[in-house]
């Protein structure tokens, strides 16, 4: 894959010689969905990017996001990008509070509101004087809607280009600890980013053109961003599903038939559970025993969650514990850890087929540098590093060492063939005399 194309570059590609293939497909509710090609996609993102240059909006400025993930998400995206702006894009269960402090923080100049469970809370955090757009499934209100919006434009032609160094995203933290922070992600470090994990995606699929996956994990976070949203516009090769609702999750998933799946280990123990409820874990283990059912009984268990087209799955975000990984092998799915954060764009550490031993979140991607300090802190220099943070020149400081590479705050553990483990973080553990961080005693 040529390294110097940024992402934008890839779509426009995409638009030209595939534009009546399906991209997006939103369920819309009552079993009913609405695909999307990527002719369509485009021409309702260079419409919106019209209006938004019409509004006089473009470099320099940030344009947020409040929604859950939609097909309008990925459009609205792309609409940002096109005329020079910045995307900031909000938790959709953030606290009034929260979303008044990102946009407040990010000086966005509009707000594009989508789908979402708790607008009317919500809406308390938006300043009155700041323009909003409403996705077409959004909470009814009173602000221009997407589909009028993009009906007055024509779509804004040729294909608008970025530079490498134009900020791409700001990617707020969720504010575990005190305010969030605005991670700054310029289009260099998202594109080589995406470039690697799109390169490992094609040495574990081949170059199939019939991928799919279902797109439910916060696109506000950079695991999702990065491995769903940038990897399908540079592929190309991926029909991406959306979740209408918790409670039509499994209906979802099955509808998608995903032949690749990431999750997070809150999410893997609940499907596991959900298995247990169907079917006693000391059952399920036995009849995994008896060669002749082993093989049915896995398909029809991986089939009853929707995963029986699945390839290979990745868990991210926090430590998976071993013994669930070792089980959904026994399945016969291929789940692979990794390991990442905001601050490289989701691009540092990946389980391998053939270096994914449990308990280690795997070894480096390609470009990735990794070392332990002395002190047995993990510090990572990657190709999608962060800018730096937005409005914070103090944390920048604290963040590097003197040659680049950053300071994760985890704890690790390197063996001899690259694989790496996190037994935790720094502050969670205790120090000894000659300065080694140790897990506490249980």
């Amino acid at each position: 894959m040529a390294t110097d194309l940024l992402i934008l570059d890839h779509v426009y590609a995409h638009e030209a010689a595939q534009p009546n293939r399906i991209y997006l497909t939103q369920p819309i509710g009552g079993g009913q969905v609405i695909h999307y090609s990527w002719a369509q996609v485009l021409d309702q993102a260079r419409r919106m990017a019209a209006h938004l240059q019409s509004r006089g909006l473009g470099h320099g400025d940030q344009i947020a996001i409040l929604s859950k993930n939609s097909a309008h998400f990925f459009m609205a995206e792309l609409a940002i990008w096109m005329p020079g702006a910045t995307t900031v894009a909000i938790y959709p269960t953030e606290l009034a509070e929260t979303v008044r402090y990102v946009l407040e923080h990010s000086e966005a100049k509009l707000l594009f509101v989508g789908k979402l469970d708790s607008w009317a809370q919500q809406a308390a955090g938006v300043p009155e004087d700041l323009p909003r757009i409403a996705f077409p499934l959004a909470p009814d209100t009173p602000y221009d809607r997407w589909d009028d919006v993009v009906a007055r434009h024509a779509p804004l032609p040729g294909r608008p280009a970025r530079s490498p160094t134009d900020l791409a995203m700001i990617a707020y933290t969720s504010g575990s600890t005190g305010q969030p922070k605005g991670v700054m992600h310029d289009f260099e470090g998202i594109s080589r980013a995406t470039d690697g994990i799109v390169a490992r995606l094609q040495e574990t699929y081949g170059h199939r053109q019939d991928l799919r996956t279902l797109s439910y994990l916060p696109l506000a976070h950079v695991f999702e961003r990065a491995f769903v949203e940038c990897a399908t516009l540079v592929a190309g090769n991926t029909q991406v599903f959306f979740a209408e609702s918790l409670d039509t999750f499994l209906a979802d998933l099955q509808r998608a038939r995903p032949t690749g799946f990431i999750s997070v280990p809150r999410l893997w123990l609940r499907f596991q559970q959900g298995v247990f409820a169907k079917m006693p874990p000391k059952k399920l283990d036995r009849l995994l025993t008896i060669p002749i059912l082993r093989r049915i009984v896995a398909r029809k268990t991986l089939a009853g969650l929707g995963l029986d087209h699945v390839i290979a799955a990745g868990s991210g975000s926090a430590p998976l514990p071993a013994e669930l990984l070792v089980w959904y092998r026994k399945l016969g799915l291929n789940l692979y850890e990794g390991y990442a954060m905001s601050e490289d764009f989701a691009y540092s550490h990946a389980s391998t087929a053939d270096k994914n031993l449990p308990g280690y979140v795997g070894v480096a991607y390609p470009g990735v540098q990794v070392r332990i300090n002395p002190d047995g802190e993990v510090l990572i220099k990657s190709p999608g590093r962060l800018v730096g943070y937005f409005k914070r020149p103090d944390l920048d400081a604290e963040s590097f060492t003197a040659d680049g590479f950053f300071r994760t705050g985890d704890i690790g553990e390197l063996r001899p063939d690259g694989l790496l483990k996190i037994p935790g973080r720094i502050k969670e553990l205790s120090k000894t005399g000659k300065g080694k961080y140790v897990a506490p005693a249980p």
